[in-house]
């Protein structure tokens, strides 16, 4: 009967995890995918962009700047209108880092205001500056 005791229930040495080192580690991924993760400032408002056929990808990490088709400029769903575009961009590119700028114009707006949009970005020392396009 001893032989009993001691197997279901005696003081015996249990076996135990420490969660403290796989807390740590869940931690430690989770502050590296946050410091890793870029994001994307959308300029508010769908434009209806014109098609074609050289069209490419670019970089995620950019400047939005979009266009309506009533003359409306708009960065991060606010609009700044044409004069804010230098001063955003300024503010965007003094990091240091080289963005670049994009231009989503809708197909009927004007292009007067598309050319001065893209004429404030290169004021502001923009160097790669790019107009938004469908497939």
């Amino acid at each position: 009967m001893g032989r009993f005791r001691n197997a279901t229930g005696g003081e015996g040495n249990e076996a135990a995890v420490d969660m403290s080192p796989l807390i740590d580690c869940v931690f430690i991924l989770l502050i590296f995918f946050i410091v890793t993760t870029t994001f994307v400032e959308e300029t508010g408002v769908d434009v209806n962009k014109p098609q074609a056929a050289s069209a490419a990808s670019l970089d995620k990490n950019s400047i939005l700047i979009a266009l309506t088709d009533d003359g409306k400029v708009m960065y991060g769903g606010r609009e700044i209108g044409v004069g804010g575009v230098r001063s955003t961009v300024k503010r965007m590119l003094a990091g240091g880092e080289d963005l670049p700028v994009i231009v989503q114009a809708d197909q009927d707006s004007k292009t007067d205001l598309l050319i001065r949009i893209i004429d404030e970005a290169q004021l502001a020392e923009a160097t790669k500056i790019s107009v938004a396009t469908k497939k």
